[in-house]
Order: C-alpha cells, then structure tokens, then sequence
C-alpha cells in the first residue's frame, strides 16, 4: 500500500505547533508537513481532477452558506485517501474539541485501516499526551473530549449513532441498506468555537460501473448536493528526475512529461511503483482503477447509451406553449408505459419525425414517474401534462389480465380515459435489440434521443445491467432501473417491431 511520503522534522518544533489552529490553506499545509511530516501534494496534474490537500481543506475548514459538506471522494488505489482521511480525521479532533467522528468502511478491516493510521499519528512523542486514556483497535478519545468510533457494517451498528461526522472508506464494498441506514445518523452542533455541519465523507476506488460508487459520482452534479473530489495515480506522482527519458518510459502516453514539473510539492507515488503496477494489469483496470476514468460498461444492457450523444434538449418550451416544432404535421406523437403499483408506474411521451436524411428520428420530451397511486390518479396526472396526446401508447402485453377485485385491465381503464394503447408480444431481448439499435445502428447512426428531464429514464439506461456473476443470461438485474427503460423499450417494440416495422395490436 502506497502512503504519503513522509518527511523529517524536529519533534521540539511539532510540539510547539501543535495545537496552533491553522487558518488559511497556506498554514494548513505547513501544519501537515511540519507537524505531521507528511507532504502533500497540491496540484492535479491532470485538467479537472483535485489534488488531496483539495479535499482535506473542504473537509477541516467549516463552509458557511450553500456549499454542500457532504463529499465524494473518488481516488486511484494506493492514493492515499485512506491516509488523508485519518489526517482529516486528526485535525477535526485536535480543533474542534467535543466532535464525534464514525468511520465505517466497506468492511470492518477497512474501516480498522483509516483508524491503524489515526493511531499512528496519535501515538507518538508529540501527540501521546492529548491521547485521554488507551487508544483500543474500536476508539480513540482526546483530552478536549473528541472522540473517534470504527463501526461494522451493521444495520445495528450503525442505526445507533449521531454523530457530527461520518467517513466511509471503500463506499463501493458497501451494503446499499446499510448505506442508506447511514444517511440518517449526523447531527450539527458546536464544537468548540467551531459550529460543525453534519457531514457524510465517501471514498472509494471505482470499481463498477453501475454500482453505488458511480451513483454517488452521479449525484454530485445535482446543485447543493455532494462535492466531488477526484484524483488519479498521475496526480500522485512522485516528481520525476531530470535524468530519466521520457522517450522510454512506459508512462508517457499519460504522463507526458508532466512528472518533471518542479513547481512546488508533487506526490508520493514514485515513477518505477507506478510502471510496476502499470505493467501487472490490463488495459481496463489501469483506467478505472489507477486514472478514474469510468469503469467498462461489459455488464450493461445498454453499453452504447452516451449522455453526451443521446441526451438532448427538445425545442419547445412546455411553461410557455407548444412550439412550431412540437405541433407540425411532420411530427408524430407516441408514448410508452410501464404498469406498476408499488414499483413505480412509468409513463413517457415521444415525438417521432423524419431528419434531412431521411432517418426517423424518437425523441423521448418527457416523463411521468409515479408510485401507490391508482390507474384513475395516473391518467388524471397524464391529461395535465401539456403534450399533445399520443397516437398510441406501447405498453407491456401483461396490462390485459383483468383485476380480480375490478374485472376490468389496466389497459382498459386507459381506453376508456380515451389513451389508446398498443401491445406486441416480443421477449425482452428481443426489445432490448430494438432499443440498442436506434441508440447505434450498425451503420453509426443514432435516432435516439432524450430530453435531460427525463432523469429516470437517463438513469436507467445508465444503470440497467445484467447479473455480473451471469453474464450470458438474458433478464437484466431488476434492481428498480428496468421501469423507465421497460417503457422505453414498449414504445420502440411497438414502433419498430423486434426485426423491422410491424404492425402490432391497437386497444
């Protein structure tokens, strides 16, 4: 395991500085190499990324105002981020006397490793006397009345606790019941004469691509929700002598001599680790687990889906009244839906229309998500939308089986109301071909799009997934992403048949 460098300092001097609070970024970073001993780097070396003295200032200095403090933290492995999370952890206690910090992990041993490093930098010639009692392998108090907690992954031990801060190391290996029991355990509160906002960290290498990781990343794009701080082993780089060529290196089609960068600190990882482990592992790994680039899509229903070439604005304003676009007579309106009660009933509407060359093209506008409401609240929520109203609605064939209590089908109820709705029998895989090839055609082409509000339907494309441990098989995971795109795939089935257009049944 990679951890960061430590340098040499005079013990009397860590003394005599050690409980003087640092106020600017400046004195935070002298206070960890001088204290601590430890550098750390400051500048990504890769456009957009952070660097973790980035993330260790949100998570020491108290944000007032809109900023979220909650945090994601994505980081190659062997970055650090366990260290840097124990450094946080340390200064919150030493300057923000009474906090309670959690730490849990994906596993209890992971959540012991961000603690093994806390004790080591606790017990020591320079911290040992602030230590208030034993540090045991679970707890750690200070004298001022902080005090740390390693928690198992446990729905009991973690529905226990409010506490001001909660760090979670390797969120990827987590349990989603115990994450979302997790979300409910922080609390606000003076600490000193610092006021705390509750806060929950999460850091993680990403290893899935559609796992609770890559949803977190996802979420950090919503306004006022979690900040995202994402480095790469290129971003730790250790600095690269002047003497060793870059022509020859290994590394140079991602570092691109930008190693050799002598403007301040760099990091700890040095250049001969970094080639080892480049040439221990595949292609696919490097980039996900060493430069977080997004993982391999293999287990995807939908690999091909791309927010940046499928998602697109529709040109009509709904506040303001339909646009030329939206009513002309080139432009067919269609639907599709998926039933459900305590899963979610999803609706969505789609204009069709042929381009300049000569392609049709399906433009998903909207969408209506909704659950525990009735077929009559459903329809009413429909007729208030201000779409035209869809030629025909394709829906799921299992909408014809009559209820035991009414006597009556869904798809019927939907006649009546004046919806007409249209059912082919086609096997999933059969759908999911059709939905694939207006996302890629074989020939390139994309006659797929889909309005950004339409988030349901993003994310399900995003997420639907086959089981990774079957990857042969032919039902995707239903894991609460199949609903928008089991609507998605009615409405194409129905428009473009399993293999060509077909004409399929009218209701």
């Amino acid at each position: 395991m990679v951890t960061l460098q430590q340098c040499d300092a005079d013990v009397s001097a860590q003394r005599a500085m050690r409980l003087i609070e640092p106020r600017t970024a400046n004195q935070l970073h002298a206070y960890v190499r001088v204290v601590l001993g430890f550098h750390m780097p400051r500048r990504p070396m890769v456009a957009g990324h952070a660097s973790p003295f980035d993330y260790l200032c949100h998570a020491f200095f108290e944000s007032e105002g809109d900023t979220p403090r909650d945090c994601v933290v994505w980081a190659n492995r062997g970055g650090g981020k366990t260290q840097v999370g124990a450094i946080a952890t340390l200064l919150d206690m030493l300057f923000k006397p009474g906090i309670e910090i959690r730490i849990l992990g994906g596993s209890f041993d992971q959540s012991s490793r961000m603690h093994r490093h806390l004790r080591r930098l606790l017990d020591n010639d320079v911290m040992r006397d602030l230590v208030d009692g034993r540090i045991t392998e679970r707890s750690v108090r200070l004298v001022n009345g902080s005090r740390v907690e390693v928690l198992s992954q446990s729905q009991r031990a973690v529905r226990g606790q409010r506490v001001h801060r909660l760090r979670c190391d390797e969120v990827e290996l987590f349990d989603e019941s115990i994450w979302q029991a997790a979300q409910l355990t922080t609390r606000s509160g003076w600490c000193g004469g610092h006021f705390v906002r509750a806060s929950i960290e999460a850091l993680s290498t990403m290893h899935e691509p559609l796992g609770l990781m890559s949803r977190l990343v996802e979420s950090t794009a919503e306004p006022a929700s979690r900040r995202l701080f994402r480095w790469s082993v290129l971003d730790t780089l250790a600095r690269c002598p002047d003497e060793r060529p870059c022509e020859s290196c290994a590394l140079v089609e991602h570092c691109r001599g930008r190693a050799k960068d002598d403007r301040g600190p760099r990091g700890f990882v040095s250049i001969d680790d970094a080639i080892d482990q480049l040439g221990r592992v595949d292609d696919e790994v490097w980039q996900a687990e060493m430069l977080c680039h997004r993982p391999s899509r293999s287990h995807a229903v939908y690999p091909s889906f791309d927010p940046d070439a499928h998602v697109r604005p529709f040109d009509v304003d709904v506040h303001n009244g339909l646009t030329d676009v939206a009513t002309e007579s080139g432009v067919t309106w269609l639907g599709g839906i998926d039933f459900g009660y305590r899963d979610p009933t999803v609706l969505l509407w789609a204009a069709v229309w042929v381009d300049a060359d000569g392609s049709d093209v399906l433009h998903v506008v909207d969408e209506l998500v909704s659950r525990e409401e009735t077929c009559e609240q459903h329809i009413r929520a429909a007729d208030a939308r201000l779409w035209p109203k869809p030629r025909w609605i394709g829906a799921d064939p299992a909408g014809h089986q009559r209820s035991e209590q009414t006597g009556r089908s869904v798809i019927s109820h939907w006649r009546r109301a004046g919806w007409l709705m249209r059912t082919r029998r086609a096997s999933v895989m059969q759908g999911i071909a059709a939905v694939r090839r207006r996302l890629k055609a074989a020939d390139g082409s994309v006659t797929l799009r889909i309005d950004p509000r339409c988030r349901s339907l993003i994310q399900s494309l995003t997420s639907y997934r086959f089981p990774k441990d079957r990857p042969q098989a032919n039902e995707p995971v239903k894991d609460g992403s199949d609903h928008a795109a089991d609507a998605l795939r009615y409405l194409v089935v129905n428009l473009d048949g399993s293999a060509g257009r077909v004409e399929s049944r009218l209701y």
